[in-house]
Order: structure tokens, then C-alpha cells, then sequence
């Protein structure tokens, strides 16, 4: 049965890429949607910023055709800011708009935006009411259980919002003083999707980096569907092997080297149309370990791949990658990855 975000039509049981501030630009998100995502957002967007004309906040908007539905995520404290950012998204036409009430680094929290916004749910609905009286694009919610363990209000939050006119809510299942530490408590995502008063789709984040842990939780919970956020960096296949999982009870292959190797040039190709050849090449850098992740003796080719300025010589050593482990099929592991110098607002 399909889900539902407003006129947003999503297959059953939709799989959704987590916004990651540095991390989800277009070349990730390209090639997480070649590899199964069905529903993609931006970078979370400084209202702020978005309204001083700030570059890197403009630049953030851009997004392709190829990427729909696609959401853009915006962030701030400020009714008036979220407002007219809200206006500032309409003309750029994606399919929703997100707000981020979940983010938990200091820099945003500081702000009183992000996650802080959980210590005051009635400035959470102005905020969110202000957002959607000025689009006409429907607005979503991402957000935590919780500031602290002793307040989990997640559950009049959802209510509040869902009043306020949101049209889907996704939780990550930590308070914001856990930070990414500890579990995920999904006990409290599948009391507000449980909650006869709740109408919209409510999806579920945290800690899904197996096939199995998809379905089990997909089982046990009962929401909507997942959002995937971090498992994804270096293993967008992610998405594609737990679709394949919840049809068949069975694992997709592991991709081979070759495939690891044409997706690491797909998102390299991208990243320098995006960005320029230098910015392009030295961002790419920080994806390399994860997508090379589990094969012997890497580190060396790893090392040289991190230290080549031009798109030519990495194309020779991926070419070697592929020579050097063809026909080797690494152990099937977890999907944790090594950390992008975390990213600052992951997920």
C-alpha cells in the first residue's frame, strides 16, 4: 500500500535518505538514488542564511529533476526567518519542505534552533505554523525523542504538529542529550505511530544498518517506513539490499569491486560538475575509506587516492583497485562506516 505525504506518492514501505549536513550534496544523493532511496532531502538550510543571501545556503537549493520527490530541510528559531525562507523555497519548486527540529550540534543548538526548539514545544508550533501558512508546498517534520531522558515529549509533539499542519513526521530515536551515542529507542516512535489521533505518516530513524534490522524493525514498530542516514555514506546499495531483503527473506549479492569502483567514479564525476575540480576532488576524499571498506591491504591505494589532484590520476588508481581485487568478494559486515570527521549534523 502506497504512503502518502500530502499528493506526495510513496511505494509501500518507502526508504528515505537522512539529511546530513556535508554529506547529502546532489553527488551522494545521485548515487544513493540510482541505489533504491525513494525519498531524498537537501542539507538543512540556515533560514538565516537563506534570507542574507548567504552562498553556501543558496547553493544548498540546488537539486535535479532525477531527485523527486525531494525535500528541502531548513532549520532556525525565528518565526518571521522561517517564514519568509518557506517563500524563498517555494520558487525553487521542490516537492516539500522540512523542518529540522532535531539537530543536536552545539553551533545550531546554541542558536536555539535544531534540537534546542524541543524545550519549548510551544515555540516549535509558531515556528512550524509560520512555515506552513507561507508555502504552498506540504511541510514535514524531522525530529528526537526528547531533549533529556526526563523529557521524552515526543508524543505531545507529534499531536501538536500534526494540529499545526504538518503532512509526515520522521523520529530519530535519541534525545538530544544522547547525541549518536547509546541505542536507539524506537518504543516510543511506535507509541506516537500507534496513537489513534495520528493520521499522517510517521517514519522511524536510527540505528538501521542491516537488512535484517530493516525488517525487524519495520515488524516490531510499525512505522511508515525508515530513514537511513549515516549507514548510507561509502554504501548506497544499502537501500537496494533491504528492498531486496523485505521481498525475498534472502541478501542481494554484495556489490563487487567493479561496482564499488564505477559508483566511487559516478560520484566523483558529479562532484567536480558540482563543485569545480579542486573542490570536487578534496571533498571527495572524505568517501573514499567507506566505500573501499573490508578489502585487504587497502589503505595503501586509499592513501594514494587521497593525495591525487586531478581526476585522471584517480582514475588510475581506481583502474589498479579494480586490477588488484577483481573476482574478491569481501565479508558481508555491518554497514557502520568510518567517520567523515562526523558529520556535523548527521542523522
Amino acid at each position: 500500500m502506497a504512503v502518502k505525504i500530502a499528493n506526495i506518492i510513496l511505494p509501500d514501505f518507502p526508504l528515505l535518505l537522512a539529511p546530513m549536513e556535508d554529506v547529502s550534496d546532489p553527488p551522494f544523493r545521485y548515487v544513493c538514488k540510482q541505489n533504491g532511496a525513494d525519498l531524498m532531502y537537501s542539507e538543512f538550510i540556515s533560514s538565516e542564511g537563506l534570507i542574507r543571501d548567504a552562498i553556501k545556503s543558496r547553493q544548498k537549493l540546488d537539486f535535479v529533476e532525477y531527485e523527486r520527490p525531494f525535500g528541502i530541510q531548513i532549520f532556525g528559531g525565528d518565526e518571521d526567518a522561517m517564514a519568509m525562507s518557506a517563500k524563498i523555497i517555494d520558487t525553487t519548486n521542490p516537492d516539500l519542505v522540512d523542518i529540522n527540529f532535531g539537530c543536536p550540534v552545539k553551533k545550531v543548538v546554541s542558536k536555539g534552533a535544531g534540537a534546542a526548539v524541543l524545550k519549548d514545544v510551544d515555540l516549535m508550533v509558531r515556528l512550524t505554523t509560520a512555515v506552513v501558512k507561507s508555502t504552498n508546498l506540504p511541510v514535514t517534520v524531522k525530529t528526537r525523542l526528547g531533549w533529556d531522558d526526563q523529557s521524552k515529549n515526543i508524543e505531545e509533539v507529534a499531536e501538536r504538529l500534526q494540529d499545526a499542519g504538518i503532512k509526515a513526521l520522521s523520529i530519530h530515536g535519541r534525545t538530544r542529550a544522547q547525541l549518536y551515542k547509546g541505542e536507539a529507542d524506537w518504543t516510543l516512535i511506535a507509541k506516537v505511530k500507534n496513537n489513534p489521533r495520528i493520521q499522517i505518516p510517521i517514519f522511524g530513524n536510527g540505528d538501521i544498518d542491516t537488512p535484517e534490522k530493516a525488517l525487524e524493525y519495520k515488524n516490531k514498530y510499525g512505522v511508515d517506513g525508515i530513514m537511513i542516514g549515516r549507514a548510507a555514506i561509502g554504501y548506497p546499495w544499502i537501500f537496494n539490499e533491504i528492498k531486496y531483503f523485505l521481498q525475498t527473506g534472502e541478501h542481494a549479492t554484495a556489490p563487487t569491486i567493479e561496482q564499488r569502483v564505477d559508483v566511487i567514479r559516478q560520484h566523483l564525476k558529479r562532484s567536480v560538475e558540482w563543485k569545480g575540480t579542486v573542490l570536487g576532488i578534496l571533498e571527495m576524499r572524505r568517501h573514499y575509506t567507506n566505500y573501499l571498506k573490508g578489502y585487504p591491504n587497502i589503505k595503501e591505494f586509499r592513501n594514494q587516492l587521497v593525495q591525487k589532484n586531478s581526476v585522471e590520476e584517480i582514475e588510475e588508481i581506481l583502474q589498479q583497485v579494480s586490477s588488484v581485487y577483481a573476482g574478491m568478494q569481501v565479508q558481508k559486515q555491518s554497514y557502520t562506516h568510518t567517520p567523515i570527521a562526523e558529520p556535523s549534523c548527521a542523522y
